[in-house]
């Protein structure tokens, strides 16, 4: 009786989260509750809780988190500095004599300043300001503009080095091991947050090429709605001196990781030291920058723990209900086996995308779902990017999908939110075909890391 009560505990947090109450204390205030009661009804032992403290000592002392505040720095300080937008001015130069260019412009600076920032609100937003009015302007479909946009903002969750991604590769190394130790295996494999890097990094240049497909096809069937950008051209050479500099960084701070020369916090590190650099190079650098960069990376770093710590008392009383036992006796219960276990969990994970961010399903639903899949046999890698272009893909669909939400509020009132919604729905059947394409070939996930391993 009592794992049932542990339903009634995610209901009630998704409850609460739907009115609109913060998510952190959301998390641990209902968790508490629901524990104060189960121990006064004596559903509940109290020695769970005794395990708090040990869990949130952990997290202060995981070396891998620290990596988040630097890349936020990183995306704030390039934001900042205008990098992006020298980026893009750049590209449409460069592309714009193409039908679509602007677009295509788009996709590839979007691209980058995922890498660079790594946070899907923040490209969103800053493609948003800068491309949406010039895409309008030069006669582009609002709904092509809406969802090209959209799609590009997204691209932050994938596209490593990502701060989804750190958060995510954290959690997934800790179920790998739990998974292990519940067969009996005392000396567990691990998995790192690089492995991922990675592993998302064919995926998320997957999804470019078919961005940049779509579009070309989209202009060469309905040229007058992705025409031909008006303005100066300048050829590819000119155009490298202002992609070079942030290019350069994402290329030093990836490659390091990815040739094993740096863990991922210390190429954070790299990265947020290298964007100041270009910022000084600019002429950037000011008092005022620096405060409100300073100010901006400490307020998300703050609700990313606040989160973190709220999920762990959430997954504590969780466990203590005897959650985890009934999902696990759930997920072998499937006709499907595993297969079918995860495309319940992924189902599941689309649905709360809708009302939860990335940092709440990561930090609340993976743990939970996380050691049950990979106890099963599934590759701890493949699962991650699964989980990150499921989520990637959550976003995007209309009605709840973030990115429409943070898009509907940097644009013009003359954009109606119905051509935002049909701009989408082309580049959300692409990011279905793509965890198609890795649910078939799952080598487009593991075969990277296995490659440089070896």
């Amino acid at each position: 009786m009592s794992a049932y009560i542990s339903l009634y505990l995610f209901a009630a947090v998704c409850l609460f989260l739907m009115l609109g109450y913060p998510v952190a204390f959301t998390l641990a205030g209902t968790a508490l509750a629901f524990a104060a009661g189960g121990i006064l009804c004596g559903n509940f032992d109290a020695d769970f809780l005794a395990a708090l403290p040990g869990r949130l000592f952990g997290t202060i002392n995981n070396v891998t988190l620290i990596a988040v505040p630097l890349f936020i720095f990183m995306g704030v300080i390039l934001e900042k500095s205008k990098v992006a937008e020298e980026l893009l001015t750049s590209m449409a130069k460069i592309f714009g004599g193409l039908r679509g260019g602007l677009g295509i412009s788009v996709v590839v600076v979007g691209m980058l300043l995922a890498a660079s920032t790594g946070i899907v609100g923040a490209t969103v937003v800053t493609m948003g300001l800068l491309s949406l009015p010039s895409m309008l302007r030069s006669g582009y479909s609002p709904s092509l503009a809406a969802g090209t946009i959209c799609a590009t903002g997204t691209l932050g969750q994938i596209i490593p080095p990502s701060i989804a991604l750190v958060l995510l590769g954290d959690v997934i190394s800790n179920a790998y091991q739990q998974a292990q130790l519940s067969l009996n295996i005392f000396s567990p494999k691990t998995v790192s947050v690089g492995d991922l890097f990675m592993g998302a990094l064919l995926p998320g240049l997957l999804l470019v090429v078919l961005y940049i497909s779509y579009l070309l096809i989209y202009a060469l069937i309905k040229p007058e709605s992705a025409p031909v950008a008006s303005g100066e051209r300048i050829t590819a050479s000119e155009a490298l001196g202002s992609m070079l500099p942030p290019l350069l960084l994402i290329v030093v701070v990836l490659g390091s990781i990815l040739a094993g020369a740096a863990t991922p916090t210390e190429a954070a590190g790299v990265g947020a030291i290298g964007a100041l650099i270009l910022a000084f190079i600019k002429g950037q650098v000011s008092l005022a920058l620096l405060s409100d960069a300073v100010t901006n990376t400490l307020k998300v770093t703050s609700m990313v723990f606040m989160i973190l710590i709220g999920a762990a008392i959430f997954s504590l009383v969780f466990r203590g209900f005897g959650g985890e036992e009934l999902i696990h006796e759930f997920f072998h219960s499937l006709p499907g086996g595993v297969m079918a276990a995860t495309l319940v969990v992924m189902l599941a994970i689309f649905l709360l995308g809708f009302i939860l961010d990335f940092i709440e399903i990561t930090f609340v639903v993976v743990p939970i779902v996380g050691p049950i899949l990979l106890a099963m046999g599934l590759d701890p890698i493949w699962l991650g990017i699964m989980i990150a272009l499921n989520l990637q893909t959550s976003f995007l669909t209309p009605p709840f999908g973030f990115a429409l939400f943070y898009l509907r509020g940097v644009a013009p009132e003359s954009l109606p939110t119905s051509a935002i919604y049909r701009g989408v729905i082309p580049f959300i059947i692409i990011q279905i075909l793509a965890m198609a394409a890795l649910w078939f070939w799952p080598v487009l996930a593991t075969g990277l890391p296995a490659l440089l391993k070896n």
